[in-house]
């Protein structure tokens, strides 16, 4: 026969409400009532009829994340701080990604909407809010903001990190610093803004030449590269717009017979797991990944509890600077 909860209480001397509420995580509980229920339940194998608690309380304790690339250890680092936070309290995650398609993103959001999900979590492929602006289901935006969006937002101080990753260049010594831009998003065009600003603040021109398109992987961040190496003057430090697009700048440096960083320095962002083995180690801006996936969760998770809507807030993570070889022209 399944154990139920009031077997558990039973056994501990509790209600079973304290015994649901404790495996739930709320806060209404203690902690050594929740470790004492945690630790009966486990003793007797117990398992949460998911249909049952969803009849009770009219959610499914889903939640549904899109994201635009799960190949990017950015994105699935982030996932796993969401997933940790949502099922300490009770809930499973359904991931889906989207390829940066606007379309496949709103054809998952419909799908997940349709299973009833108590609230989403987004990294959107869109630029403006108009497919999103309908949605009933709680939402909360990461890593890129959508104007107009009627969304709580969490992500990294864009605008932080073209500043800080230029500064550090321009402290290097580079005189023809070089933005390799990503998707025309948010956070790229923060980053932009950030790296202007540096510039600005040394008194440095803001060359358009030295400022290209590149994209999100490392074949783009290759040819973008290759770009810059063809003009007449190139640059002698370049920000990239996050790891995979500097790590392919920094191949077609070397395959050209560019010394790198004594010719050219470059920064990356993201701080992904592979940057320090690289044969010239990555300097590159840190988001704290698990940061922004916490921060995302818990959002989500006061939007779906609280008995009326929150006022919506924005929680930018700062970002931090790791140097490593691929900058250092000076010595620290």
């Amino acid at each position: 026969m399944p154990v139920r909860l009031k077997d558990i209480a039973r056994d501990l001397g509790i209600s079973p409400m304290a015994v649901s509420k404790a495996l739930r995580g709320h806060k209404d509980i203690g902690r050594d009532t929740t470790r004492r229920v945690l630790q009966r339940a486990a003793e007797l194998n117990y398992r949460t009829d998911a249909v049952a608690r969803s009849l009770v309380t009219g959610r499914t304790f889903l939640i549904g994340l899109v994201v635009p690339d799960l190949m990017q250890s950015f994105f699935a680092e982030i996932a796993t701080a969401i997933e940790q936070v949502a099922g300490g309290a009770g809930y499973h995650v359904v991931i889906s990604h989207t390829g940066e398609s606007a379309e496949v993103e709103v054809a998952n959001i419909e799908l997940l909407e349709s299973r009833k999900v108590d609230g989403l979590i987004v990294a959107s492929a869109q630029h403006d809010n108009r497919r999103l602006k309908a949605l009933k289901t709680p939402l909360v935006l990461f890593d890129r903001k959508l104007p107009g969006a009627r969304a709580h937002f969490v992500g990294s101080d864009n605008h932080k990190v073209g500043f800080i990753a230029t500064e550090h260049l321009i402290e290097q010594g580079c005189r023809r610093i070089a933005y390799l831009c990503g998707p025309r998003l948010s956070t790229s065009e923060d980053r932009l803004q950030g790296y202007r600003a540096a510039l600005g603040k040394r008194r440095r021109s803001v060359v358009a030449e030295l400022i290209v398109e590149a994209g999100h992987d490392d074949a783009s961040g290759f040819a973008g590269m290759k770009r810059l190496l063809a003009a007449g003057a190139p640059p002698d430090g370049v920000f990239c717009f996050n790891d995979p697009v500097a790590i392919g700048a920094m191949r077609a440096c070397l395959e050209a017979g560019v010394r790198v960083p004594d010719d050219i320095a470059f920064v990356g962002v993201a701080n992904m797991r592979y940057s320090d083995w690289l044969t010239v180690p990555l300097t590159t801006i840190d988001q704290r990944t698990s940061a922004i996936g916490m921060q995302t969760a818990r959002q989500l998770l006061e939007c779906i509890t609280a008995e009326k809507g929150r006022p919506l807030q924005t929680v930018l993570v700062k970002p931090e600077l790791v140097v490593r070889a691929s900058s250092l022209r000076r010595a620290p």
